[in-house]
């Protein structure tokens, strides 16, 4: 029971649900008919290949992470021994498979940008990330795809909210990685990558986190501009504002490793309502 435990929590599955939930939201963006049970398939099938690739990625990024692991994420389970680093490596594979299986029965297109997004993914997670801001906004890009491939999930071009939420979830996601680095600065140092928090000190890495995080807030206004959203996109676009302004204060004024970890941490449940935000706007 103890090594199942750790197979679930070497792909951290709320990480899966967010994904899998950001292609449902980025499919109601250009959803224009009711729903039947084709599209029910078709939802169900891109929350498949979402959830599973982005479990793929996070397994493949503790076995090539495993050795930081054993300092910055001693808890994690290849580090704690309950997951061997070649298993992790299969369990990756095998949720690979799935997700571009899931990708391919719904339509070409989204195969291709599976495919994509699997790309970039092992590209940040076997020489990326030691590149610093640069492996960040790999990370980044693959958060932002699941709005995109919604699209494609529907048969639609990409259109303009689609790359708007899109864009959101890149500038919040790029914020989070970045006082991300903070936390792993002791564990990073060791396997020479060169954030911005060891190139140029936390403080740096506190206000280039907060940047992203305050333009992400900015960007939020401008599709109540241009009209895309329904007046329920507010309320929910408002809490996540309103938490990315805070925490953004909060890690200028403390960018300690304790304190850079709660605001990651919080980070997450924020982009949690502006995912709500971008679903509730399409209603």
């Amino acid at each position: 029971m103890e090594r199942a435990v750790g197979f679930v929590r070497l792909v951290r599955p709320v990480n899966g649900l967010m994904m899998g939930f950001a292609v449902i939201v980025g499919a109601s963006l250009v959803l224009a008919e009711p729903l039947s049970a084709a599209i029910t398939l078709r939802l169900f099938l891109g929350f498949v290949t979402g959830f599973m690739l982005v479990s793929a990625s996070i397994a493949l990024n503790d076995y090539y992470d495993r050795e930081i692991d054993k300092i910055n994420e001693p808890d994690r389970p290849i580090s704690a021994g309950l997951v061997k680093p070649g298993e992790s490596l299969v369990f990756a594979a095998l949720l690979t498979l799935t997700g571009f299986s899931a990708a391919f029965f719904t339509n070409l297109s989204c195969l291709g940008v599976a495919v994509m997004s699997w790309i970039v993914s092992v590209a940040y997670n076997t020489k990326g990330k030691r590149t610093g801001l640069p492996g960040n906004f790999l990370v980044s890009l693959c958060v932002a795809m699941p709005f995109i491939y919604g699209s494609f999930v529907m048969g639609q071009s990409l259109g303009l909210k689609a790359v708007l939420f899109s864009a959101l979830a890149f500038l919040a996601t790029s914020g989070r990685e970045v006082a991300k680095g903070i936390v792993d600065v002791e564990g990073d140092k060791t396997k020479g990558v060169k954030t911005v928090a060891i190139s140029h000190g936390g403080k740096a890495a506190a206000c280039v986190a907060s940047g992203f995080f305050l333009s992400a807030v900015l960007l939020s206004f401008l599709p109540v501009f241009l009209g895309l959203v329904s007046v329920w996109f507010i309320p929910f676009v408002v809490v996540a504002d309103l938490g990315f302004a805070a925490s953004s204060a909060m890690l200028i004024r403390d960018y300690s490793r304790e304190n850079a970890r709660r605001m990651k941490n919080m980070v997450m449940v924020w982009m949690m309502f502006a995912m709500v935000s971008f679903f509730a706007g399409s209603l």
